[in-house]
């Protein structure tokens, strides 16, 4: 998108005042591109601005990225919330960023958030603004749609003035706009008072405009519950057409007919459904949750839905037996119900073992939370909490054999728990070989589990020839892996069959050598590390001094070079600590991410929430057999981490008794930090 604006426009003005800011420790990053597309990336580039200046890397900065860049429309003008992110010390940040330019204002959210800047709007004595005023009537759809209290099965607002309400329905009188009416129907239908007449107009022009693809407007998110409200006769026609998406509002009106529209959905694996499914049941039978938990757990059973509708089952069951009146509530400052009640099931003997399997899974992080926070509970109820612990203790290794994580849901969860397979049980390793011969499993399920096996020595012909008949209509696709801690599926498989001298390897190679599909050119070279020899080191090493965007290359290189030598990586990277043309910030990840070679991390920044990288930055700085200067990287990257600065933040949750071993590891080493 190329934008040319000028002092007229809300960027052009923004971009001036930009210019006017910096000093005493404090600089901001030019205005974006698309190569800064995330807050990784602006923490990049700050990096290569401060070795270029030759500034310290305890300044302060500021900036905003592509994703932020979208508050603008490609006029300029300013049409949302424009976010700034920072780093350094948050005051001296506040300090540099100022009030904003004239016009505009900035809220500073705190310590661990973004500043925020936007215009400065006028509003009536009703506190409402100009209908022709687009930045006044953002201001005011965001302030009254904001959630006085949100749970995991309600939301509720605040009431409407009357002057404020008569303002969102004269937005809905007239000709019908659908693009205008999404605004002003949601925070209407958020106190459930949209009108029948405004609900009838409405629905006719969504399914009027919309007819054979009704989802692609967003407002039925508000018309759906002003149907089912209003016992409109075609209420159950467009929820039928709307599909699993329309759950949510089948359960906020439960009746016989929603139920079986729930059921149906639940049974394909739909989490959501799933949930919905119970929670009408339950709305509508109310048996004992855990008997109707199990009544449902059989029938999803019976019809072989995924595994994944036993975990949107077990979400539903907890979040309704620790909803309950009467449901014991632990001290405040002691840890949820749901982490108690996640442990008793998985030994619930009313429940089947595929639910008390998914209960076992979940609560995999919970047992040592639970243990930790049974102390400050009176005498009776610790006993029992950790009587409950000692059962599902006994029970866990046998309900979690031969199981795994969700393959299909956010990967960033899978990022969470790959510390568990830093070392692979016979059990792990069997999951993991199944998993690629499931022809079910997907691009992402295949990248992490080929990975795993890849990198700890594991993966075999088998797995190679299970996924020959897949790489050309499947695994050719694009699929970004510069955010976690595998590389592209195809890659792995090139690599496993140039190791194994596999004929499949001649393709492999022909298809990377082709001009097209674009997305495969930055990590073609990654494929280097399979059957590595010299001539493919120096290819690599080319590109990693040309200054060319890293997805992975620096650590390609290293992870070769010690294949080569017979060595450790750790050896073959610290070499490299002020080499030329090796990017500092770039070496550092990678120092850590080949701490353990059998199981390398390719994120292609430290993650400071993760378990994997706290515990590599920890053996860095302590490794005897480092340079002084290795250790130091690794020093540093541990004293980032969140684990003292944000616990809350690291994932899977820390228990009181892991922080504060951090803490006594870094007070320990304090004489350190101070010499760094």
């Amino acid at each position: 998108m190329v934008v040319l604006v000028g002092l007229t426009t809300d960027l052009g003005r923004i971009k001036a005042w930009w210019r006017t800011l910096g000093g005493d420790g404090f600089v901001v990053l030019p205005p974006p591109t698309r190569s800064r597309y995330t807050q990784s990336d602006g923490h990049e580039d700050a990096a290569e601005m401060f070795a270029t200046r030759g500034l310290p890397e305890t300044a302060s900065f500021a900036y905003w990225h592509w994703q932020s860049h979208d508050a603008f429309a490609r006029s300029g003008e300013l049409t949302g919330v424009l976010c700034l992110h920072w780093g350094g010390d948050h005051a001296s940040v506040a300090a540099g960023l100022g009030e904003g330019p004239p016009g505009y204002r900035i809220v500073n959210n705190g310590p661990q958030g973004a500043f925020q800047l936007d215009k400065v709007t006028a509003t009536d004595a009703d506190g409402l603004p100009d209908p022709e005023d687009s930045a006044g009537v953002r201001q005011f759809l965001a302030r009254i749609d904001e959630p006085r209290r949100r749970t995991a099965r309600s939301t509720e607002y605040e009431p409407l003035a009357p002057a404020e309400e008569r303002w969102l329905h004269d937005r809905l009188s007239g000709p019908v706009d659908l693009d205008a009416a999404v605004r002003f129907a949601a925070p209407l239908e958020h106190r459930q008072a949209l009108t029948p007449d405004e609900t009838a107009r409405l629905l006719s022009a969504w399914r009027e405009t919309y007819a054979g693809r009704l989802t692609t407007w967003p407002g039925w998110r508000s018309v759906l519950p002003a149907l089912l409200r209003q016992k409109h006769p075609e209420a159950w026609e467009v929820a039928a057409e709307l599909g699993t998406e329309a759950a949510y509002a089948l359960v906020a009106h439960p009746s016989p007919r929603s139920l079986e529209l729930l059921r149906a959905w639940a049974l394909t694996g739909d989490g959501g459904a799933v949930r919905g499914w119970f929670r009408a049941h339950h709305a509508l039978h109310r048996p004992d949750p855990v008997r109707a938990a199990a009544a449902l757990s059989e029938e999803l059973t019976a019809h072989t839905a995924p595994e994944a509708a036993q975990t949107g089952l077990l979400c539903a069951l907890r979040e309704t037996v620790t909803d309950e009146p009467d449901t014991p509530r632990p001290a405040p400052d002691a840890f949820s119900p749901s982490l108690l009640a996640t442990i008793r099931f998985a030994t619930d003997d009313r429940l089947p073992r595929p639910l008390r399997v998914a209960a076992a899974k979940a609560a995999a992080d919970t047992a040592d939370r639970v243990r930790e926070a049974a102390g400050r509970l009176p005498a009776a109820e610790a006993t029992d909490a950790l009587a409950a612990v000692d059962r599902y203790e006994a029970v866990r290794d046998d309900l979690l054999a031969g199981t795994g994580p969700d393959l299909t849901g956010y990967e960033g969860g899978l990022g969470d728990i790959y510390h568990r397979y830093r070392t692979l049980s016979p059990a792990d390793a069997r999951w993991l070989h199944d998993r690629l011969a499931d022809p079910a499993t997907g691009v992402q399920g295949i990248a992490f589990c080929l990975e795993l096996l890849y990198a700890h020595g594991k993966a075999t012909e088998a797995d190679l020839v299970a996924l020959l008949p897949r790489w050309k209509k499947e695994l050719t696709k694009q699929y970004r892996t510069t955010y976690t801690e595998w590389r592209h599926p195809l890659t792995t498989l090139t690599c496993l069959a140039l190791d194994l001298e596999h004929p499949a390897a001649a393709d492999l190679l022909a298809w990377w050598a082709k001009p097209k599909p674009l997305w495969k050119e930055p990590v073609r070279l990654l494929t280097h590390l399979g059957a590595p020899d010299e001539a493919k080191a120096a290819e690599l090493w080319e590109f990693v001094v040309s200054g060319g965007h890293d997805t992975g290359h620096l650590m390609t290189w290293v992870l070769l070079r010690a294949r080569l030598d017979g060595t450790h990586p750790l050896h073959v990277a610290e070499k490299l600590i002020g080499e030329p043309g090796i990017r500092p910030y770039v070496l550092h990840r990678v120092l850590i991410g080949v701490a353990d070679p059998a199981q390398p991390l390719w994120h292609y920044a430290i993650d400071p929430r993760s378990h994997s990288w706290w515990h590599r930055a920890q053996e860095v700085a302590d490794n005897p057999r480092l340079s002084d200067a290795a250790r130091a990287i690794g020093m540093k990257a541990a004293r980032e981490h969140y684990i003292t600065r944000y616990p809350d933040e690291v994932r899977p949750p820390l228990t009181e008794g892991e922080v504060n071993a951090a803490r006594a590891w870094l007070e320990a080493r304090a004489d350190r930090t101070a010499a760094d």
